[in-house]
């Protein structure tokens, strides 16, 4: 079974990335492609957590074991044990990858749909990408990227409209 998943930021109105994965491959597996296709460095501190429909947290994985096994409901279990296929089940799934703990900044990927294994395609893959990935390690270096939103560009062109004060609306 093949998992399709947009993946989405805060920090950038325009990014977008549609990946198709294996559902056999672990959190770790599809960790270090997100990092590769991002090119961030596959080092870091990450997490992903399972999400409710309002994007509330509800289970971590992180990339070390922390040592709280699955006899805990609550402690994070680690990417390399977890399949993708154990968690995700419904469409409309979600996940939030933390990229920078410390910062709380984030990834949110979204299940659009299940579907069969193409044959000839190589999996996993990026399916559509849009926009620039925000800087992994400085958040004020994204902040100030000028990414705007399309609709933000549009509007720019009547921030300068200032009306004319003169006119009279009675005739």
């Amino acid at each position: 079974m093949i998992l399709k998943f947009r993946m989405v930021c805060d920090e950038n109105e325009n990014f977008v990335r549609d990946y198709e994965v294996d559902a056999a491959m672990t959190l770790l597996d599809l960790n270090d492609f997100i990092c590769e296709d991002l090119d961030y460095d596959t080092d870091g501190m990450t997490s992903f957590f399972l999400a409710d429909e309002r994007w509330r947290k509800v289970r971590e994985f992180t990339v070390m074991d922390m040592g709280g096994g699955m006899d805990s409901e609550e402690a994070p279990l680690p990417m390399a044990d977890v399949k993708l296929g154990q968690i995700i089940r419904t469409l409309d799934d979600r996940l939030i990858w933390v990229f920078d703990i410390f910062g709380d900044r984030a990834y949110f990927l979204e299940l659009l749909e299940p579907k069969m294994e193409e044959a000839g395609m190589e999996y996993p893959r990026v399916q559509f990408a849009h926009g620039e990935p925000v800087d992994q390690y400085d958040a004020e270096a994204s902040a100030g990227s000028g990414s705007k939103s399309i609709f933000d560009e549009m509007m720019d062109e009547f921030g300068d409209f200032g009306g004319d004060d003169s006119y009279d609306d009675e005739y």
